[in-house]
């Protein structure tokens, strides 16, 4: 398809037979200007007249002998966006005036002179009958390449090829661009035309121009992409705008036949992915899922880590899908294999070692610090992240139990009243007991039997007992490095120390008794977030 057959011009009329006695006589530089109809013209006023790019042909009997009334009408004619003036010499009009011809200059505005008389009759049958067929083939061409682009949705595997289409058909610049992506160019071209095109592009909707054309590709009622056409030298005709309009049609139902792949793809995914967690799959299961999807790993050793995404504003949507990238290149470099399961605000990810078992844990932590320290969860991310890993297996088949694990810490984490981003299921020791033992006895009533006169006392005098006891117990007994972390002098800690004895017995220090009280403060901890221990006053351990 030549996109020239389709740019009827003043320059391609004058080579019609109708136009061998004419010639221009100003304008020159505007013959390129294009031609959608012929007009007669007689009158001193063509206000409504006139759609645009019409080829005006008069004899100038209104304006013969009144020179000011002549450029009034060829800067009306330029107002209306005409083609171009055709004036029969010799009946009424014997020359242009200069004042005339200075305008049509100015304005790039072809005024075209008849040396023979020519009935306008035949110059309006001849370009109709031209301008009419042309929309007859358009029309012709736009259902072929309808067809054909149609029939090639079902072969094509990227859109890629759909563009390729796009620009053998106009051999114009295109220009795509998925949402929150990058610009593509087909054909390509260098980085400094790129700028220049792009930052045209950008300030198209504000300030159109001529030369760009632009379509909107929606999904489910969302713009999901963007499809562009820019002519470098002459602008965007309507059958341009035609089969951009057929071509972003044809873009939508291919990005969403692959969505809906995608998306069973990733249902399936799912499904077997949480399977998987939930003990499911045999080792010659897992084998074969590994095999089919080219999964290579080095050692059987796994866990598995939740990470829960606490909202900081409404939509976290964009987040999830950039933290999945940034936690899989992130732990990838550091030696593992990386399977993720989304679920709500929660991603659990599966990590299969690929290294020595030796320092797999402080890899972890490695990788764990580096995310949380990232750019993007320090300034950008809308959601506060908290994570929990599970124990460590030595058999895929098992990761069921590193999931319950992961899942028992993310429990304890919830509870904890000064929580850390992390926590790994092997360090959390006397909390795991204590969890255990949450579901079996009322810990309310174990801890207050310790503890209960100490908070009573805070309540009342506002003592600070607990906090003391916590950072001297922390400390060792060593008074001199417990005053210096409470901020008080040795005195009011030997105050506060003596009012402990008195409530709690001299002998608080002693092992049994002081294993005991450490602890109910550790349960008192984990309880400080249920509702149930509303009456018990939050304390953070000072370190």
């Amino acid at each position: 398809m030549i996109k020239d057959h389709f740019h009827l011009t003043v320059a391609d009329i004058l080579k019609r037979k109708n136009f061998e006695q004419s010639h221009v006589i100003a304008g020159e530089k505007g013959i390129q200007r294009f031609v959608k109809w012929v007009h007669v013209v007689e009158a001193t006023s063509i206000r409504n007249l006139l759609n645009g790019n019409e080829l005006i042909l008069s004899t100038g009997i209104a304006w013969r002998e009144n020179t000011d009334l002549f450029v009034s009408m060829v800067k009306e004619f330029l107002d209306n966006q005409a083609a171009g003036l055709c004036i029969e010499m010799g009946t009424y009009i014997t020359e242009i005036p200069a004042e005339v011809i200075q305008v049509a200059n100015e304005h790039h505005f072809p005024i075209i002179v008849f040396s023979k008389e020519v009935p306008f009759v035949q110059i309006t049958q001849d370009i109709h009958s031209l301008i009419i067929n042309q929309q007859y083939q358009k029309i012709s061409d736009l259902e072929n390449y309808s067809q054909s682009l149609n029939k090639r949705l079902l072969t094509i595997e990227s859109y890629e090829d759909i563009l390729k289409c796009l620009y053998s058909s106009l051999d114009l610049q295109v220009i795509f661009r998925l949402k929150n992506e990058d610009y593509e160019f087909i054909p390509d071209i260098n980085l400094l035309e790129q700028k220049t095109v792009i930052h045209q592009l950008k300030t198209y909707k504000t300030d159109p121009c001529e030369n760009i054309a632009s379509q909107p590709i929606f999904l489910f009622g969302q713009e999901c992409a963007e499809l562009f056409i820019y002519s470098k030298n002459l602008p965007i005709t309507e059958y341009d705008v035609l089969i951009l309009d057929r071509t972003a049609t044809a873009l939508a139902q291919h990005l969403l036949r692959d969505m809906y792949v995608e998306e069973k793809k990733r249902v399936e995914e799912f499904e077997w992915l949480y399977g998987w967690l939930e003990g499911e799959h045999s080792p010659e299961s897992i084998s074969e899922y590994f095999a089919q999807n080219r999964v290579k790993t080095k050692t059987n050793e796994a866990v598995v880590l939740i990470t829960r995404l606490i909202p900081l504003k409404e939509k976290i949507t964009q987040d999830v899908t950039y933290l999945k990238l940034l936690f899989r290149s992130v732990l990838e470099q550091n030696g593992f294999t990386v399977f993720s399961v989304e679920k709500r605000n929660e991603i659990t990810f599966i990590l299969v070692n690929n290294r020595t078992k030796k320092n797999v844990k402080e890899r972890m932590k490695t990788a764990i610090e580096s995310i949380l320290e990232s750019e993007f969860i320090r300034k950008q991310c809308s959601a506060k992240i908290m994570i929990a890993a599970g124990s460590f297996i030595g058999n895929l088949n098992e990761i069921h139990k590193s999931y319950q694990t992961a899942k028992e810490t993310q429990r304890i984490q919830q509870k904890m009243s000064n929580k850390a981003d992390y926590y790994f299921y092997e360090d959390l020791h006397l909390y795991r007991l204590i969890s255990q033992m949450s579901k079996h006895i009322n810990l309310q009533e174990f801890a207050a039997e310790y503890l209960q006169p100490v908070i009573q006392y805070d309540q009342k005098y506002n003592g600070k007992l607990l906090e003391t006891l916590k950072v001297y117990l922390e400390c060792n007994g060593s008074k001199q490095e417990a005053a210096s972390k409470l901020f008080i002098v040795r005195q009011t800690l030997y105050h506060r120390l003596q009012k402990l004895e008195s409530i709690l017995g001299e002998d608080f220090m002693e092992h049994e008794k002081r294993v005991a009280i450490e602890f109910m403060l550790l349960v008192q901890d984990y309880l400080a977030s249920s509702p149930s221990s509303i009456n018990y006053p939050k304390y953070q351990i000072l370190e």
